[in-house]
């Protein structure tokens, strides 16, 4: 086959910003059985990142919903929310806790392509790979980074962001039918509803979030008082300036004013990750973060990891071992099979019984029907 760009196999998307381009829109969504949805958002640009693009196919269409337009999205929550309706993402799970958490929807019947090419042990399972192996199409990286709340949008970005649905409709077809092919069709629809339910994304700040700072269990208790503080300045100024965290000061750089704890602009000057910018822009403010973290009292620790028994371990390490020959069976990465998480679980509760399993996350009823015999069989040794 003859390779192309995907620009040239594309049609133009069709932006969607004025109410009754959106009305049209809607009525064009009301009787369609599938579509396909991918967002964009600006987590790289704004502190708090927020859906930019709605991207939606159809037979013969693609459109781009701009969301930081005067439109009411709401309409979408039905069409959503219905099983009778087929949503195709790729790689959900990012888009599913954006729009939950953006717009309060809520997913049913969910088709996620990424998954379907891990279940069917497909060698690479990226938009990017997955569109040039099945329709020889090669996509511009250049709008991989690209800042989605700018506005007016570029015409190229559109025709970008529009290749994220365009042939997500004809990849479902061909993966579905592999999928009933391969006798996987009820496990892929387990592994979808999973997706469906995950959790919209937060948007809160916790300032004992610093303890997720690579580094902060390896500082004094002095030093971790000090990075608590130049944390919630750094969320304070970030918050203010609406960037994300890390276009303020990187999490390395927090922990080395931490350890270093200097009291002076001049001391400021030569540490790693600070630029002179950084020390006109921020100086007086990080030394007041440090000299309130030193006179702090050290936060308090969190709560230890669980520690797990040696039978906890023995059966997770079995079951890992179970788990890699089975997946190796099948030719798919051994997660598809079970995740770490849902061994751990397992290994944990013990259950004695596949009733006992109804309630391990991430273990659904096909996956009980399917491996809990040998699952309860490593449990009893």
């Amino acid at each position: 086959m003859r390779k192309q760009t995907a620009e040239k196999d594309a049609l133009s998307p069709i932006l969607i910003t004025r109410r009754d381009d959106w009305a049209i829109l809607l009525e064009n969504l009301s009787d369609q059985p599938a579509i396909a949805v991918d967002t964009e958002s600006n987590s790289l640009y704004a502190y708090q990142e927020q859906v930019c693009l709605i991207q939606i196919s159809i037979p013969g269409a693609d459109y781009i919903v701009d969301p930081l337009a005067d439109l009411d999205l709401s309409p979408l929550a039905p069409i959503f929310a219905n099983p009778a309706v087929q949503k195709i993402f790729h790689a959900a799970e990012y888009d599913v806790m954006c729009l939950k958490r953006d717009f309060g929807f809520r997913f049913a019947n969910l088709f996620d392509t990424m998954w379907a090419a891990r279940i069917l042990g497909w060698p690479h399972v990226g938009l990017g790979d997955v569109l040039q192996e099945t329709f020889d199409v090669h996509t511009n990286k250049r709008y991989q980074r690209h800042n989605w709340g700018k506005r007016p949008l570029e015409p190229q970005a559109l025709t970008y962001a529009g290749l994220d649905t365009h042939y997500l409709l004809p990849l479902r077809r061909l993966q579905a039918d592999a999928l009933t092919h391969k006798g996987c069709m009820e496990e892929a629809q387990e592994i979808f509803a999973q997706v469906a339910a995950t959790e919209p994304a937060s948007h809160t700040f916790s300032p004992e979030s610093f303890w997720r700072i690579k580094g902060a269990h390896d500082l004094t208790r002095h030093e971790q008082a000090i990075l608590r503080e130049l944390a919630i300045w750094r969320d304070r100024e970030a918050r203010r300036q609406n960037r994300p965290h890390f276009k303020v000061l990187g999490d390395r750089t927090l922990v080395t004013l931490a350890q270093a704890s200097p009291h002076t602009p001049e001391r400021l000057l030569g540490l790693d990750g600070l630029k002179p910018y950084h020390v006109r822009r921020y100086g007086k403010h990080i030394l007041r973060a440090i000299k309130q973290g030193a006179h702090a009292q050290p936060p308090r620790l969190p709560s230890p990891p669980l520690r797990h028994s040696e039978a906890e371990v023995n059966h997770f390490q079995a079951m890992r071992a179970w788990r890699k020959q089975v997946a190796a069976e099948r030719g798919v990465a051994p997660d598809v099979i079970i995740s770490n998480a849902t061994l751990w679980t397992l290994a944990e509760q013990h259950p004695r019984t596949i009733e006992d399993m109804n309630h391990v996350a991430g273990l659904g009823p096909w996956k009980r029907k399917k491996y809990g015999k040998a699952i309860l069989k490593i449990l009893d040794t």
